[in-house]
């Protein structure tokens, strides 16, 4: 099995940063992509932003240019860097990993989200 332990929330003023990092941990082959999500109270889960094991990113268009995506593989760690947060950006956060557990055997793992709220 394969945990993802998410840190770094918490409550924010409008115009602040937070990063949030997500460690996985376990028994698995390697990790591919891995991905924030969010979810707002009402709202469904969507995405913020997912990186590949090469490093190349994307992201959800109303974080772009304010948040950054970046990966450590030698510490199996994904981080979200958010700068000028906005109310709009209050929800849980979660951390997602594609990993290949054994040989042509891929599963997608959450985390069990970190809550960000920004105030105004």
């Amino acid at each position: 099995q394969v945990q993802l332990m998410e840190s770094g929330g918490g409550l924010v003023q409008a115009g602040g940063s937070l990063r949030l990092s997500c460690a996985a941990s376990g028994t698995f082959t390697s990790i591919n992509a891995m991905g924030w999500y969010r979810q707002a109270p009402g709202k469904q889960r969507e995405l913020v932003a997912r990186i590949t094991s090469g490093s190349s990113s994307n992201y959800a268009d109303s974080v772009k240019g304010r948040f950054t995506i970046s990966r450590d593989n030698s510490k199996n760690t994904v981080y979200l860097q958010m700068n000028s947060l906005k109310p709009e950006d209050t929800g849980v956060y979660y951390c997602n990993a594609d990993v290949t557990v054994q040989l042509f055997h891929f599963v997608a793992f959450w985390g069990q989200g970190t809550q960000v709220t920004v105030s105004s």
